[in-house]
């Protein structure tokens, strides 16, 4: 029987956690496209907080390789157990769906395929190379697991030239252990270090409000710089369920506003800080920094 907490899900959320709604004609369109063509992106089925903030400006995630992942994260809602065969014709579908939505910018993400010879990562390629035929303008940005931080499995997504490629680290180093099922804090660094050794525009995030001290964070964000990430995402941890790690604290909007001076301070391109940020959340922005950096 899974464990149940009782200390996340109760607390209440402090006035800045409320979303709030962004109604423009272009999101109207796209949720209208979604609707009709019953498209799958992570924005809706992931309930993201910011859907109607990105489809407004064109931009919407995906995810691949299917529902179920093969790690079971106890800060992560999806689903765990033993995932179906990839899906050949996924690749296109997905390019099919940014060109229909007529997508700026597209995310990729994923579950976790440990259960492939390669994680995945060819699948990732041909994804790549079937949006960039479908929609040539459209910038790609990849949020993939660590892939065992095996170099020809990094080769091979890295060859099929997105924009930018994402890694999250998700925690502290001494939080790891406790938060992520397989996944370590050393072999994030590797991915995302072996990734800016190839010349990748590479991106990471952390969650914070689940115990770990703001000394910590700085010591993540030094280590990912010294990695050689160039944009970094900081959110608020919201516990999906009962069953999964409580939320120690909710961060106010201030440390949020410090955490992003420090990161700039260290030499991130650029940083997303805030309350209600998830990795994806203005991508768009992120990459005109740094493409004009």
């Amino acid at each position: 029987m899974p464990k149940l907490y009782d200390s996340g899900c109760a607390q209440r959320k402090p006035s800045w956690l409320k979303i709030r709604l962004h109604k423009s004609p272009a999101f109207a369109e796209v949720d209208r496209i979604v609707t009709e063509h019953n498209l799958h992106t992570i924005c809706s089925s992931g309930r993201c907080p910011n859907k109607a903030e990105c489809w407004a400006r064109r931009t919407a995630t995906f995810m691949i390789m299917g529902d179920i992942c093969t790690r079971n994260c106890r800060f992560c809602a999806t689903k765990t157990g033993h995932p179906l065969p990839l899906n050949e014709q996924e690749p296109l579908n997905v390019a099919k769906s940014v060109a229909l939505m007529n997508l700026r910018y597209v995310v990729v993400t994923s579950v976790t395929r440990d259960d492939l010879p390669d994680h995945g990562a060819a699948h990732w390629a041909k994804t790549v190379e079937a949006i960039r035929q479908g929609s040539v303008n459209a910038t790609i940005e990849l949020l993939i697991s660590d892939l065992g931080a095996v170099p020809s499995r990094l080769d091979t997504v890295i060859a099929s030239k997105p924009d930018i490629i994402g890694h999250n680290i998700e925690t502290v180093r001494r939080l790891t252990p406790a938060l992520r099922s397989k996944a370590t804090y050393e072999c994030s660094l590797a991915t995302l270090s072996y990734l800016a050794s190839k010349g990748v525009v590479v991106k990471s995030g952390i969650m914070v409000g689940l115990g770990e001290t703001f000394q910590e964070v700085v010591e993540t964000m030094r280590d990912l710089r010294e990695a050689g990430v160039r944009i970094l995402t900081i959110g608020q941890y919201l516990q999906p369920t009962a069953e999964h790690y409580p939320v120690a604290e909710y961060i106010t909007p201030q440390q949020f506003d410090d955490y992003k001076a420090k990161a700039l301070e260290l030499g991130f391109d650029y940083c997303a800080s805030a309350p209600l940020v998830r990795s994806s959340y203005l991508a768009d922005e992120a990459a005109k920094v740094v493409f004009n950096h």
